[in-house]
């Protein structure tokens, strides 16, 4: 109000002014606009004053200087301004405010200035969409507003607001031609304009285009006019925009609502297309879109419901598709079904499981309306239902994700009239996706370790039954759909895996050609970057079925089955001779004349198979290779093509041994016919080009590895020994050709590889010989010397200044490979006798005198002399190769310092060589290559360490720890390199942990390193799987040896085991320590092994040793092979007696939570398993010790499973050892402070009594004694105490009369036991008492388990846990333990398998725990009774945007899009956020018309956002300060409100029995002082809320709330209307 005052003041004073007229009144309002804002912007007040001013003064002026000055105004001050702003935050009211002003001057102009004015605007809007379309920019993907070239605005969105507040002036101005160049301009923007354009032309131009004057018919076209434009914008990518523009229209212009009186009617929802639409937007990603088709759907059920008029959307191309549709007789039916289906889809915007979790069975009752009724016509379209799964689908919560999957696959969908291609779209699309959740394939908890999870079953039941009911020409187009789907995702291992075992159970039936096989390729290749190597196996291994069972032979060729078979890994899944592999044969047999023929083949001979004609012809092509090879003969032959052509001739040799196919006998020799050719040529034609005869040397060696099968097969091995035959008759060939090539021929970096080549083969050869036999004399021997001379002479080569060329250094590198050839073979074959052979004698002295860690300098290239220029280039990974031949070097030191430490060994002049005179120069050596070669080639001189620092721990102290620290960081560094760092650890430990150094005692450095290098190791297996493994393994086959050595070197390695008593406790009581993923994945290998043979991909691996579990079974696998009468071994296994009851007494003084599964409870757990163990071989000395110990540990507080292992730990000591019984009763003796559980314990002992006593011939007195220690406590206070002694009684009073104890003492008692005895039988149908009695009884400790029979490993680790509600990460099977028990020499002292059944059947119950499941509420699947927690999404909220807070009460006007009430809450009192963040919710949830507040950056803050949850983006907020409340307050009395105050005076109301009148205004009090006194007297009313507690007032929030809620209540009833809506608490 003040402003204005001000500027009528300044009005009248320029009246007063002679000769002031309107031109100098409008540069004074500008001067005072600029003056009362920031420098360079005129203040957004003053600005809005001005425009009113503009319109009340222009009319007053004269026409001719009002029209002058308005220009001015308009094109001179105010569109330069508005140009240059940004629609920000900050500016935005200015930007408002200055639009507002230019609308005030073109009103008052004549229409030239309004054409000025929207010029500008309308060519950069224009020149905006006409870019963004030839960029493709849809729905507002980036680019920046405003980058129209020559744009006159800096922000479009500027000239879009000057184009929004002159549209209505256009459209007076142009009615005709305006509306139609605008929807067309609007539309396009909407169309590819940002979310910030293309809202505010929705809710602006585009609203202003249907205010417009002209009759409803008119708009009915206009809508008309715009439903043609967008219904195809969902296939451009602009569905959501689609949406955006429905919505802001008013719905009596999409829907026919009944009104008659107008000829031209529209309605959206006769149109499939309207309904395409809204389907894609209820499962948009985004949340804004899915609230906008469900305000369509909601609207356009609510219209067919009051009009009850017959309505079908059917396409006329699909006649038999109608995606909605509406009958007056089944008006009911249809109501009830759209209610559920809308209350479905917006309950699961919610994220927590348990909201959404009630839904899922009322989807059974529309899964029940899409079946046709008698007319043929469904109430309710399957593609619905789709939607609503698919939205499940995406889910952010992962449990409501799985479960709704689950019910999905549950459902028989063929059963329902789902369109089949839909339904194949669907399952390869969303469900697909779903199915790539890896933690969707844990176990059940029902389910026991390694079963198949529950979602792995139901998969493959689903796609068994999907295909077999489906119609036969969409199978092959669902199943092509199905595995493109896999192909083109990145899948883990897990769901793979499962899915890839799915396929397999689906019948066989032809469907795939060679685009099938290409996809299934595909798949595997994404199996290939899997880190878990036996889960990658198995997924190839079930890909490899599949495709067997789904190809159609008759369209693909054999060429293709081969190029298929060539992706899959011949070590992980193809292995020959195994199970898969003869399935494969089986198949290429059945199908060989079904095969498509390959193009321009011969014709096939009927004597001969497709599959033998076939590989001969492939043979040849591959041997085939040009004389004159130009630009490739540099080149190394392809691996993959010569393990192609390996793989298919011995499958083919196969079919051809198994199935003795006719003319095919001597199909192996054809095969081989061409490669002997070619290697019997290799020294004898002098022209043989390179290429080939690298290839035939490539193949023959494929051949070679891949003929031997996994597993042994029969002796004689046809395609072996016709391969060895290939093999012996053409090695002097192969032998001559390869010592020249690697001799004197290679001398490129390229070359190197086919000096691996050349190794590769003669090992190959080696070990043919040591099958067939060689003689002493043999030509290997003569090869070897050769190449060891020719090696060291290479090597010899004068070190001066000049630097080597390339092909002298690469000649250096061949002889270092091959030396460590020669090293290697003679280690691995010592039969072969080299070490007599001169040549090797001087291998040793010449690696072992030459220098260490000699690197390779980077050559001099000469073009001239080093050829081909390739070389050059190649030879930038020189590092590399340099690094190679370090590595070789030292692989060669390490066959000699290996063959030194050997007694028998005799080399001339062994003192003199540096291995022997000074080994510390070599470990120095060591520790400077460690320095240098890249931690992927250290093995080898890790080797050597092992090897040197046992000798010099003690003399070269410092160097050793200098060494392990280095060695210690490469074993970090390769963390991540998952093929050398296992090995890498694995030779690292046996340095770190060697037998010498393990015996050490003393505090010295190395010992204190080792202590160290154990606490590193215990630190990184806590988060890789595995480590722990490898340290515990090695120590425990140092310690006790499968192949014992001498005896006094057998008591050397186990005294050192004393040493390290601390790492032996750690691996008792390691436990598994993966993450829920790591557990998913030990799970899954665990199901996987379990399959056996059935698993190809268990005969391709071997047993890896990660489990974390193999730690502890490692240890109890020591302590079993322990002899109790060595005097070592009972003392070791005294000490871990000893330490293991310090720790549990340790623990049970701790402070720590113990609960179920807790940590606590698990370590105590593991330590009465291992002293279970150990309690056989201690002796009765050492009990007599410990025993007070395990009674204490008894009468503590302990959960199930430690005190059924205690109770059984008594039972064996009182049995083994009954001189204790007598100590044993003091336990009973009455201690206040012993719980119940504590004598629970011990009567719980006293029920195996008759175990106890059976070694004692007289077992009177003990019985007579047991029995007056048990009656005093059947009568004890405590039910569990009174159970457990009426048990115990019960046996004991058994053993009595079976031992038939005379005493007469006895007499007298007997009645009285009896009658307990009975007394309790016959509580067994009374009430709960009786229950607990039976229960007790059949529980599996007192019924089932035999403490002496149930003693195994089995019944320790596995059946006790399971019973005793252990999580199962504890569980260790038997079959773990046997594994490696087999590994040892000596028998177990403990059985691993449990020798009775009984107790291996006996099922998880616990008679002090409540039934299972009891507790468990299962979901009511009669839809009628279960409620559900229901959220709502209000229609309004359909057109989120920025600025629609400006013109909400306007649409609201104009459209009746809500029912906003006549309510005002006034709460300009509060002080408090969050008072006002949640009274703003409230009011916005009941419809209040306003909120005052008394400042309005209240709605910025944190604390009020928080709990209004963005309600002040859809409520009037108003500010109004305290001391301006009098004023409002009356303002609004004039209107006609009530005024009425919450507040407690003498005259107030009670609220209960107070009627609202419709216009009420509620005044909030503050938080402490109420309502003030000075504005009680300007209320009406004042209304207080009844209570019945004793604390006087409420939060103010929660008494606005209730006030608001009984308001509304009121005003529905008098309107006779129930509320549309509710709302959720939360």
């Amino acid at each position: 109000m003040e402003p204005l005052l001000m500027v009528v003041d300044l009005v009248q004073r320029l009246d007063a002014v002679p000769g002031s007229g309107f031109s100098f009144t409008v540069q004074e309002l500008c001067r005072w606009c600029r003056d009362g804002g920031e420098p360079g912007a005129p203040d957004p007040g003053r600005l809005e004053i001005f425009g009113l001013l503009v319109e009340k003064l222009a009319p007053g002026a004269e026409e001719r200087d009002a029209s002058s000055s308005l220009r001015d105004l308009a094109v001179g001050w105010c569109l330069p301004l508005v140009r240059h702003l940004q629609l920000e935050e900050q500016s935005r009211r200015l930007v408002c405010s200055l639009c507002g002003l230019l609308h005030a001057c073109c009103l008052r102009s004549p229409p030239a200035l309004l054409r000025d004015v929207t010029t500008p605007s309308l060519r950069d809007l224009r020149s905006y969409t006409e870019e963004r379309g030839r960029a493709g920019l849809v729905e507002g993907e980036e680019a920046r507003s405003g980058e129209c070239q020559a744009s006159e605005y800096s922000d479009i969105r500027v000239a879009v607001e000057v184009l929004v507040r002159m549209a209505p002036l256009l459209l007076l101005l142009e009615p005709g031609v305006g509306v139609q160049e605008l929807l067309q301009l609007g539309l396009t923007a909407v169309r590819v304009g940002e979310d910030s354009v293309a809202s505010r032309v929705v809710t602006g131009l585009i609203l202003a285009l249907l205010r417009h004057p002209g009759s409803s018919v008119s708009k009915c076209l206009f809508a008309q006019e715009i439903w043609d434009r967008v219904k195809h914008w969902g296939k451009t990518g602009s569905g959501s925009r689609s949406l955006l523009l429905l919505t802001s229209l008013p719905p009596r212009l999409l829907f026919d609502t009944g009104d008659r009186s107008s000829p031209d009617t529209f309605d959206l929802r006769i149109c499939p297309e309207f309904w395409e639409m809204v389907q894609t937007g209820l499962v948009q990603p985004d949340n804004t879109s899915r609230k906008r088709a469900m305000y369509l759907l909601k609207r356009a059920v609510e219209v067919s419901n009051s009009l009850r008029s017959e309505i079908s959307s059917e396409s006329p191309a699909e006649s038999n598709t109608c995606l909605f549709w509406w009958s007056g007789e089944k008006s009911k039916q249809l109501v009830q079904l759209w209610e559920n289906y809308i209350l479905i889809m917006e309950t699961l915007e919610e994220n927590q499981v348990h909201v959404i979790r009630p839904i899922l069975p009322r989807l059974k009752s529309l899964m029940d309306a899409t079946v046709s009724n008698d007319q043929g016509r469904s109430l309710f379209h399957t593609s619905w239902l789709l939607c609503a799964y698919k939205r499940m689908f995406e889910s952010e919560n992962k449990t409501a994700m799985k479960e709704s999957l689950f019910q999905f696959l549950d459902l028989s969908v063929t059963k329902y009239p789902f369109r089949t291609q839909d339904l194949c779209e669907f399952i390869c699309g969303p469900v697909m996706d779903a199915l790539s959740e890896s933690t969707f394939y844990s176990r059940s908890p029902e389910q026991i370790l390694g079963s198949r999870p529950i979602l792995a079953e139901k998969l493959q039941t689903c796609l068994v039954n999907f295909v077999e009911n489906v119609a036969e020409e969409f199978q092959g187009d669902f199943l092509m759909k199905l595995i493109k789907s896999m192909a083109a995702k990145h899948w883990c291992a897990i769901p793979i895996l499962f899915i890839s075992q799915a396929l397999v159970h689906i019948p066989t039936r032809k469907t795939w050609g060679v685009e099938g096989l290409h996809a299934v390729r595909e798949v595997m290749c994404c199996t290939m970057t899997n880190h878990q190597v036996l889960l990658r196996e198995a997924a190839q291994c079930y890909l490899l079925q599949t495709a067997m069972h789904l190809t159609n032979v008759e369209r693909v060729t054999l060429s293709d089955i081969s190029n298929f078979l060539a992706f899959i890994r011949t070590e992980e899944a193809l292995s020959r001779g195994t199970k898969l592999w003869m399935e494969l044969c089986e198949w290429l047999h059945n199908n060989d004349r079904n095969f498509r023929p390959e193009e321009g083949a011969a014709e096939l001979h009927l004597e001969r198979s497709a599959l033998s004609f076939y590989v001969q012809n492939l043979v040849e092509q591959y041997l085939k290779v040009p004389v004159t090879e130009g630009e490739n003969a540099s080149l190394m032959p392809d691996w993959f093509e010569a393990q192609l052509v390996a793989r298919m001739i011995l499958l083919a040799a196969d079919v051809e041994g198994q199935y003795d196919t006719p003319g095919d006998q001597k199909a192996l020799d054809c095969f081989l016919q061409p490669l002997l050719n070619a290697l019997k040529k290799l020294t004898t034609h002098a022209y043989l080009p390179v290429l080939k005869a690298d290839k035939s040397l490539q193949l023959l060696l494929k051949l070679m590895e891949m003929s031997v099968p996994k597993r042994p097969t029969k002796p004689e091995d046809r395609i072996l020994n016709a391969l060895r035959d290939c093999l012996m008759s053409s090695v002097e060939q192969v032998l001559e050709y390869t010592l020249r090539r690697l001799t004197s021929e290679l001398k490129t970096v390229l070359d190197l590889d086919r000096c691996h080549l050349y190794l590769a083969m003669m090992s190959e050869i080696v070990k043919a010989l040591s099958v067939v036999g060689w003689e002493r004399g043999s030509c290997i021997w003569s090869y070897i010397c050769s190449l060891t001379q020719a090696s060291i002479q290479h090597l010899q080569i004068s070190n001066d200044d000049e630097v080597l060329k390339l092909g002298q250094q690469i000649q250096m590198v061949v002889a270092r490979a091959s030396l460590a050839w020669i090293c290697k073979i003679n280690a691995q074959y010592p039969d072969l006798q080299l070490d007599s052979l001169n040549a090797v004698k001087t291998l040793v002295k010449s690696v072992l005198t030459g220098p260490f860690n000699k690197n390779l300098e980077k050559p001099f290239f000469s073009k001239q002399d080093n050829g081909p220029l390739e070389d050059v280039f190649s030879a930038e990974g020189w590092g590399k190769v340099s690094t190679q031949y370090i590595h070789d070097h030292w692989a060669c030191v390490y066959f000699i310092l290996n063959k030194l430490e050997q007694p028998s060994e005799t080399i001339a002049n062994k003192s003199s060589l540096p291995a022997v005179k000074n080994p510390a120069l070599i470990l120095h050596a060591c520790v400077e290559a460690l320095n240098i070669v890249r931690s992927d080639q250290v093995l080898p001189i890790l080797q050597c360490m092992k090897i040197l620092v046992p000798k010099l721990y003690r003399s070269e102290e410092s160097l050793c720890v200098k060494s392990l620290d280095l060695a210690w960081k490469v074993v970090v560094d390769l963390n991540s390199n998952q093929l050398h760092f296992w090995p890498t650890l694995n030779v690292y430990i046996k340095i770190a942990f060697h037998p010498q150094l393990l015996s050490i005692t003393g505090e010295c450095g190395i010992g204190i390193k080792v202590k160290e290098i154990t606490n590193k190791l215990l630190e990184i297996s806590q988060t890789k799987t595995g480590v722990f493994n490898v340290l515990i393994t090695h120590c425990c086959q140092t310690w006790l040896p499968a192949v014992s050595p001498a005896d006094g070197f057998q008591e050397d390695y186990f005294i050192s085991a004393e040493n390290h008593i601390g790492l032996f406790l750690e691996a008792c009581l390691f436990g598994p320590v993966f993450r829920k993923d790591q557990r998913l994945i030990q799970d899954v290998h665990t199901h996987v092994e379990l399959l056996g043979d059935e698993s190809a991909a268990n005969t391709d691996t071997e047993w890896g040793n990660r489990d974390d579990q193999s730690v502890r079974i490692w240890a109890i696998n020591f302590l079993c092979h322990l002899n109790g009468s060595n005097s070592l071994h009972r003392k070791f296994m005294e000490n871990v007696f000893s330490k293991l009851l310090e720790k549990d007494e340790e623990l049970r003084n701790t402070k720590g939570r113990y609960y179920v599964n807790s940590m606590l409870h698990r370590l105590k757990n593991r330590i009465w398993q291992t002293l279970l163990v150990l309690l056989p071989q201690m002796d009765q000395v050492f009990l007599s010790s410990i025993s007070e110990t395990v009674y204490q540990s008894g009468l503590s507080d302990n959960q199930a499973s430690v005190k059924y292992l205690i109770e059984w730990f008594i039972i064996l000591m009182l049995q083994k050892c009954p001189e204790f019984i007598d100590s044993f009763w003091q336990c009973f003796s009455y201690n206040p402070e012993n719980t119940k559980t504590s004598i629970c314990t011990f009567l719980a002992v006293l029920v195996h009594i008759k175990v106890i006593l059976k070694k004692i011939s007289k077992k009177d007195q003990h019985l007579k004694k047991a029995l007056g220690v048990v009656l005093p406590w059947c009568l004890n206070h405590n039910f569990s105490v009174r159970l457990y002694a009426l048990l115990a009684l019960q046996h004991i009073w058994e053993a009595c009369l079976q031992s038939k104890v005379e005493d007469k003492e006895l007499q007298y008692l007997a009645p009285i036991i009896e009658s307990c005895l009975e007394q309790a039988g016959n509580k067994q149908t009374a009430g709960n008492a009786g229950k607990n009695w039976q229960r007790i009884q059949d529980h599996f400790f007192f019924r089932k388990f035999q403490p002496l029979e149930d003693y195994s490993l089995e019944a320790i680790f596995y059946i006790f846990p399971r019973l005793s509600d252990v999580i199962e990460d504890e569980w260790i099977p038997a079959w773990k333990f046997s594994r490696i028990m087999n590994l040892m020499s000596s028998s177990s002292s403990v059985n691993v398998f449990n020798s009775r059944n009984q107790l291996c059947d006996v099922k998880l119950t616990d008679w002090i725990q409540q039934d299972k499941g009891s507790d468990h509420i299962e979901v009511s699947q009669d839809i009628e009774w279960t409620d559900i927690q229901k959220k709502i999404m209000p229609w309004k909220n359909s057109v989120p945007d920025k600025d629609l807070e400006l013109i909400c009460q306007q649409q609201i006007t104009n459209f009746g899009k809500s029912s906003v009430s006549n309510l005002i809450i006034v709460a300009s009192l509060i002080d408090k956020s969050t008072n006002l963040g949640g009274l703003c919710r409230t009011s916005e949830i009941f419809g209040a018309s306003a909120l005052v507040v008394n400042n309005m950056h209240c709605v910025n803050d944190k604390q009020f956002q928080a709990l209004s949850v963005s309600a002040e983006q859809w409520l009037s907020v108003i500010e109004v300060k305290p001391a301006q409340l009098v004023e409002y307050l009356q303002q609004k009395k004039t209107e006609g409100h009530t005024i009425i105050g919450v507040e407690q005076t003498a005259n107030s109301h009670n609220l209960a029995q107070y009627s609202f009148p419709e216009k009420t205004l509620l005044l909030l009090g503050n938080e402490r002082e109420g309502i003030p006194a000075n504005l009680i007297q300007h209320l009406d009313v004042c209304v207080e809320i009844p209570q019945r507690g004793i604390i006087r007032s409420l939060n103010v929030h929660v008494s606005g709330a209730l006030l608001m809620w009984e308001y509304t209540r009121q005003q529905m009833l008098k309107q006779g209307a129930r509320p549309q809506t509710g709302t959720a608490l939360k």
